[in-house]
């Protein structure tokens, strides 16, 4: 798999290359070069994006449009997400960045085509120290076949002109010309469990402790809020495990066999089980430790063990929270560990 114009795999790149791969991208590259275990896949780089915005900025404006909306033009917005999202999703690709995907999707899947991957949304501005784009743009999961592919590229690209989003980067005052969108296309991980993981405290901010939610199945459940996760926290320095909440896990999410996703009922043996194990827990804080160590700021990752029982990360960005508030002394340690589990967070992506 080599890297093009129109397409960049992990092992090349890193969170300089943002402008081109966008945050998801750029980190997951960062994490793949550091020996983290990350499912294979490449990046669609900007340069598609940019190409099919320059064809539709002829017809009429897209940028200047929404940089002249207010915030409280609900309306206004609406409507204008409305009218770019289908222009977008109607566009064709450039032929060559079509090319460029179908070919380097068949490698990466194999002659079939049909082994499942995540197609997702690496906006250039998220993921930043200073914001995070988190749930704004789309993510496709267990997407089967290259024109399935193809057409959730766009989708994700025209996600960028989602409400939320243009409401995010209005409120932010950030300047259109500085954004793009690049695309993420890596292999699923068929996991057993999964959840997201703070190398710090999310609620008291402490920094001596690593917080884990998790639960049976994919992650989506965790990070659409449709279950209530297991939760643990544990000492960065003692490796004590401080906090043990097994919650009733009634649903969990699976992958359908022809492509997309699932909800069903948690078997009843499976719902007050702990869905993963304190070897699991462990080996789950030590890599927090090691990605936070890497980006020498705490880390807010998510994170799948397949059936086989290796872990692999989906993603790690900076955790901005607790960052954006302090700017003088750290958060002493909570009295009560419990207090470092409660789930403040909402939608992600």
């Amino acid at each position: 798999m080599h890297s093009t114009a129109n397409i960049s795999r992990f092992g090349d790149i890193t969170l300089a290359d943002r402008t081109m791969v966008g945050g998801k991208g750029g980190s997951l590259g960062e994490l793949t070069r550091t020996g983290i275990a990350v499912p294979p896949g490449f990046v669609i780089t900007t340069r598609g994006f940019e190409l099919v915005l320059a064809e539709l900025e002829k017809e009429s404006p897209i940028r200047s449009r929404v940089e002249a909306l207010t915030l409280h033009d609900l309306k206004g917005i609406r409507l204008l997400s409305e009218e770019l999202r289908v222009r977008i999703k109607g566009t064709p690709l450039p032929p060559d960045v079509c090319a460029d995907i179908v070919a380097v999707h068949a490698e990466l899947c194999g002659p079939d085509l049909q082994s499942p991957v995540a197609v997702r949304s690496s906006a250039t501005a998220e993921d930043s120290e200073e914001a995070s784009f988190a749930g704004l743009q789309d993510t496709y999961l267990w997407v089967k076949g290259s024109e399935a592919v193809l057409e959730y590229v766009r989708s994700c690209w025209a996600s960028l002109y989602s409400v939320p989003s243009i409401s995010y980067r209005l409120k932010d005052r950030i300047r259109e010309n500085g954004i793009a969108i690049a695309v993420v296309v890596q292999k699923m991980v068929d996991a057993r469990s999964a959840g997201v993981m703070f190398t710090r405290s999310p609620l008291t901010g402490d920094r001596s402790v690593i917080t884990i939610e998790s639960t049976w199945g994919l992650g989506s459940a965790v990070v659409a809020g449709e279950v209530t996760p297991d939760r643990f926290a544990i000492g960065k320095i003692t490796g004590q495990i401080s906090v043990r909440e097994i919650s009733d896990k009634r649903v969990q999410h699976l992958p359908e066999e022809n492509g997309g996703i699932k909800h069903i009922e948690t078997p009843e043996e499976l719902r007050r089980t702990p869905s993963i194990s304190d070897d699991e827990i462990k080996s789950l804080a030590e890599i927090g430790r090691k990605v936070e160590r890497h980006y020498g700021r705490p880390q807010d990752i998510e994170w799948a063990i397949d059936l086989q029982g290796k872990i692999f990360l989906l993603q790690s960005r900076p955790e901005t929270v607790w960052s954006g508030k302090e700017k003088a002394p750290i958060a002493r340690p909570a009295q009560n560990p419990l207090e470092h589990v409660m789930n403040i967070f909402g939608g992600r992506r």
